[in-house]
């Protein structure tokens, strides 16, 4: 895997699941890590832990992605810090299911808030400095549910196909200023999101059982599997891709029956 030695990254949502697994990652790989979320004591446990185990820095940030004025000071001074912003990965996100027809409007704009809004955010405030030094990586998390869906998915599809087209637009516009972005899209991976899930079903391990043979590989994700794909994107190993929606499902995306 590509080395990050020197490079600068913004993950949000990194407390937990595939955000933690990806400051965890992008440390390994010789970043400096710089990562907000909304739980504090998770937070700075993650930070903490990986501090004193790894070679590089990991400093965490309380910040709501949803307040364009504490990304904005979180990009500020993770630059005024360190001196740089190599690499933003948009990860934070939510996914709970609503009845279109009884969905509210208030409802709608703090979901997109967290799930879409939040992506342009967090790249909004790095790309100045990244167009003034003609580099950078972004990396924006989207899901599965961007291509194919199932039922209870609204809105969480909307916003992820969302991150998708996000994703495709701003490869074409920045370009020109040596920046890349690209979309990693996982399937069912094994977070407290997905796990919450499981668990309140009837019958938790029926419901697990049958997740995993929907997949080929006979199994879910671990979030470390997602973070690899990740640091991979981040890296100058990944030069030549740029606009590119990768699926990281197991195979449950090509499979019909």
């Amino acid at each position: 895997m590509g080395s990050l030695d020197g490079r600068v990254a913004f993950v949000t949502g990194g407390a937990h699941g595939i955000g933690r697994a990806c400051v965890e990652r992008l440390q390994r790989a010789g970043a400096t890590v710089v990562f907000g979320d909304i739980e504090e004591d998770a937070g700075r446990e993650v930070a903490e832990t990986l501090s004193g185990g790894g070679s590089t820095p990991v400093e965490f940030v309380q910040c709501d992605v949803t307040s364009e004025e504490q990304i904005a000071e979180t990009v500020r001074s993770a630059i005024e810090r360190f001196g740089s912003l190599d690499v933003v990965v948009a990860n934070a996100g939510i996914d709970q299911p609503f009845d279109a027809a009884t969905m509210t409007e208030s409802e709608w704009e703090a979901f997109l808030a967290i799930d879409l809004k939040s992506v342009w955010l967090s790249i909004k405030h790095a790309l100045p400095q990244m167009r003034g030094r003609r580099r950078g990586s972004i990396v924006t998390i989207a899901s599965i549910h961007a291509f194919v869906t199932s039922t209870g998915k609204f809105p969480y599809a909307a916003a992820k196909s969302g991150v998708v087209g996000i994703t495709r637009a701003l490869a074409l516009d920045e370009a020109k200023h040596g920046i890349r972005v690209n979309a990693v899209c996982p399937g069912y991976t094994r977070t407290r999101m997905l796990m919450s899930g499981i668990e309140s079903a009837d019958d938790p391990a029926a419901a697990e059982r049958e997740m995993l043979a929907l997949h080929p590989l006979g199994r879910i994700a671990e979030p470390i599997e997602i973070a690899n794909v990740v640091a991979f994107l981040a890296s100058d190993e990944a030069s030549f891709v740029t606009g590119a929606s990768i699926l990281v499902d197991g195979g449950l995306s090509a499979r019909f029956v």
